[in-house]
């Protein structure tokens, strides 16, 4: 499984509505499994710049490109890309993830 996590953050003066309504668009796309969109609800310490979360879960990176491509990311994408600031994607083979403690000591 493909963990894809994206975070995102409103310029000052943006408009959060309009951002989260061209996310929700993505809970239609039918290449996820899961599919979550977010307001970040904790302020970090460090940094307060993560405004939304999307998080989603894929069966495989076919699954993950075929979401990519489908017009509803595309219609997303355009949507929310010139109302946005900042953007950070990850993706993780859940399969492959580090799940016990590798500390010797």
């Amino acid at each position: 499984m493909i963990r894809h996590i994206v975070f995102f953050s409103v310029p000052e003066g943006g408009d959060a509505d309009a951002i989260e309504t061209g996310l929700s668009m993505l809970t239609e796309n039918p290449h996820a499994d899961v599919l979550e969109i977010g307001r970040n609800t904790r302020s970090d310490l460090y940094d307060e710049k993560v405004d939304f979360i999307v998080y989603g879960e894929f069966a495989d990176e076919a699954a993950l490109a075929a979401y990519r491509a489908h017009p509803i990311y595309q219609k997303s994408t355009a949507t929310v890309r010139p109302l946005r600031e900042m953007r950070i994607a990850a993706d993780y083979d859940a399969d492959k993830a580090v799940k016990t403690s590798r500390f010797v000591g």
